[in-house]
């Protein structure tokens, strides 16, 4: 009879699983993790009990780089000019500059003076932010990838009164989250099909929500959970 309950847990799986991922979703590009799950209209509370825990892609670190002259054309070539140089300096230490907050895209010579500028707390200021981060590779740790993106922020001189800072968080990405969706679907099955061992003759288990897109939380210093907000349903068979 388990091995009914089993067939019939598999064959609602089946049906729900989507065939592909939407083109331009958010799950196939570099995304930003925090330490909730990323913002959807049918969000629930509730977190589901099978995921998928893995090292994370990147470490992320903001840097700021501000400058005070007070011609204000002076102002804003220091302070790109200051990014020109980061972004040539960046291969040599090992770290990557991006931009984005929900998904990320490579900062370049090419693109970044697209970087805004915004008025600082101070007159005659001005600031803008980017992302330094460092791939999660190997032995590479959250702590040895913030190491490194501070002694990055150190090597890059100053430009005229221009200055470069970091921010003390510390974030991940994951890259292209919805990839890892049949291993997230494997889990979820074994999960059922123990389920289903346990309930005995007479009931099997449905799985409610394997269409929804692949969400992701942060679940450690360098680790992160991918997961489906599926749930359980136990039903009677026979």
């Amino acid at each position: 009879m388990a091995r009914r309950q089993w067939a019939y847990a598999v064959a609602f799986l089946g049906t729900l699983v989507p065939l592909g991922a939407i083109a331009q979703d958010e799950g196939s590009q570099e995304v930003v993790v925090t330490a909730a799950r990323r913002d959807a209209e049918d969000y629930s509370a509730t977190m589901p009990a099978v995921g998928l825990r893995r090292k994370a892609d990147f470490a992320i670190v903001e840097v700021t780089v501000s400058g005070d002259s007070r011609d204000k054309a002076q102002r804003e070539s220091e302070i790109y000019d200051m990014i020109r140089s980061a972004i040539a300096a960046a291969p040599r230490a090992g770290v990557q500059l991006a931009y984005g907050e929900r998904t990320l895209q490579p900062l370049t010579a090419q693109n970044y003076r697209n970087l805004t500028l915004r008025n600082d707390s101070r007159p005659d200021s001005q600031r803008t932010s980017f992302l330094a981060k460092v791939p999660l590779t190997g032995t590479m740790d959250a702590q040895g990838a913030q190491a490194a993106i501070t002694r990055f922020v150190k090597s890059v001189e100053p430009v005229g009164r221009a200055l470069m800072s970091q921010s003390d968080d510390l974030t991940l990405s994951i890259v292209a989250p919805d990839q890892y969706r049949g291993q997230i679907a494997d889990a979820i099955a074994a999960d059922a099909r123990g389920m289903a061992s346990r309930l005995g003759n007479g009931y099997g288990v449905e799985i409610e929500g394997l269409q929804c897109p692949v969400e992701w939380a942060r679940a450690g210093l360098s680790e992160v959970l991918l997961f489906l907000p599926y749930k359980l349903k136990v039903v009677p068979v026979g």
